[in-house]
């Protein structure tokens, strides 16, 4: 059997490792496109902190280590799916059969509508932070003193921003939403973290969107923002959002959406065609619908799901829970689950701006379904926990709406609730 991965981000090594140990006799070809070792996305702004070097950034140091699996590693890229044929087209004209076939494609980064950004002498100065050719674009342009404006204060961006504000430059923020991280955070928890970072030396304008950039007269770029404002920049980050990777499959047959449609196996609409990552559109454990659910914890658990399923056992995924824990200049935030809440569900809120410290806890029934924090990293893995497991929380649900920061106490009580049950049935026997 020939196993094909496309794509040799987190995804594809741990699908590829995987298989290795469940399939030892299978043959395994794992494809990347760009002309780097599989590397990590998430590393890059460390690397541009200068925590680490390039090496840092990939995912296994050993040079070797695929080869001594036994897994052939090409540099290729994909331009097509022959579902009849079980086969790929790849752009040198070269064809590629497979026995099952893996989608680990990712996402790519969103290059929004503006005025002026593709005309000469703009085009070049106006950057994503996704590839490490990126990296070192960021890295000859955004010296000390250098004037960034980065549009964009969603996760990813936040990441960026640190390291931008780690090498020195002097950076305003632009974001379109009405907080900071809005697909993250709440209303009271983006405001907070905007304070924050102001009060770091980061301009911010929220509610805001750039709406040409052209050349200047006294910088390289003039940013014109809806506000009728205009800021001189050396360099414009673009950090507007990723999107799936879908180019190659839209004419497959594939079931699409958002993203290529999977079911609990990471199975798509083909029986040898899998999908997993940022490009997979899969149940989400807590509302139960289909979502592209972007972060690298859920791309290596699907790897770990889609590969069993090609090696012959028998996994499913429980759906992908929203995790996500951001460290902005050095204030630690994190939201999972339905954090925003959910219909016919009561929540409790408390906030100290001063201290820089905010909880949110979202309840439907006795149940915990989503939590936001600032500042407080000790409850991080319980919210977890009590949102992973869907534990009744019975009378401490009343306790936690008039103490909140209670719930390693809630937790901790319900745990010992579980462990004593089957004692307590068998006295009643």
């Amino acid at each position: 059997m020939r196993h094909v991965i496309v794509g040799d981000g987190p995804a594809g090594i741990v699908a590829a490792e995987t298989l290795r140990r469940l399939a030892p006799a299978d043959e395994i070809v794992l494809l990347g496109d760009e002309p780097e070792p599989p590397y990590s996305r998430m590393a890059i702004p460390y690397l541009l902190m200068r925590n680490i070097d390039e090496p840092g950034t990939h995912l296994r140091k050993d040079p070797q280590h695929l080869a001594r699996l036994n897994i052939t590693h090409r540099k290729a890229r994909m331009t097509g799916i022959d579902v009849a044929a079980n086969c790929i087209h790849l752009q040198d004209g070269a064809t590629l059969a497979y026995g099952r076939l893996l989608l680990a494609t990712g996402s790519v980064p969103v290059r929004p509508p503006i005025a002026g950004i593709d005309d000469d002498g703009v085009r070049e100065r106006v950057v994503p932070c996704w590839t490490l050719a990126d990296a070192r674009r960021i890295a000859g342009l955004a010296a000390p003193g250098a004037r960034v404006v980065q549009m964009g204060a969603g996760f990813i961006g936040c990441i960026i921003m640190e390291a931008l504000a780690a090498r020195g430059v002097d950076l305003t923020v632009v974001e379109m939403g009405n907080r900071m991280v809005p697909r993250m955070m709440t209303e009271g928890a983006g405001a907070m973290i905007r304070q924050w970072v102001q009060k770091k030396g980061v301009a911010v304008h929220t509610g805001t969107r750039v709406d040409r950039i052209a050349k200047g007269t006294d910088a390289p770029l003039a940013v014109t923002l809806s506000t009728g404002e205009t800021l001189p920049a050396d360099l414009v980050i673009s950090a507007t959002g990723v999107t799936p990777n879908l180019d190659v499959v839209r004419d497959s047959g594939l079931r699409i959406g958002k993203g290529i449609v999977v079911d609990e196996c990471m199975r798509t609409s083909v029986d040898n065609i899998y999908a997993a990552g940022d490009v997979a559109e899969a149940v989400d454990f807590s509302t139960g619908e289909l979502l592209v659910n972007a972060i690298q914890p859920n791309a290596v658990e699907q790897a770990r799901i889609a590969a069993s399923n090609m090696a012959g056992r028998h996994a499913v995924s429980q759906g992908g829970l929203q995790i996500n824990v951001l460290d902005t200049l050095g204030l630690i935030s994190s939201s999972f689950g339905r954090w925003w809440g959910a219909e016919g569900g009561d929540h409790v809120e408390l906030s100290d701006p001063e201290a820089y410290r905010y909880m949110r806890l979202e309840f439907l029934g006795d149940r915990l379904i989503g939590a936001t924090s600032v500042g407080l990293t000790e409850h991080v893995g319980v919210l977890r926990g009590l949102i992973q497991t869907r534990t009744p929380l019975g009378a401490w649900k009343a306790q936690l709406k008039a103490e909140p920061l209670r719930v390693m106490d809630a937790y901790l009580a319900q745990a010992q609730a579980r462990q004593d049950w089957p004692a307590r049935m068998a006295r009643h026997r």
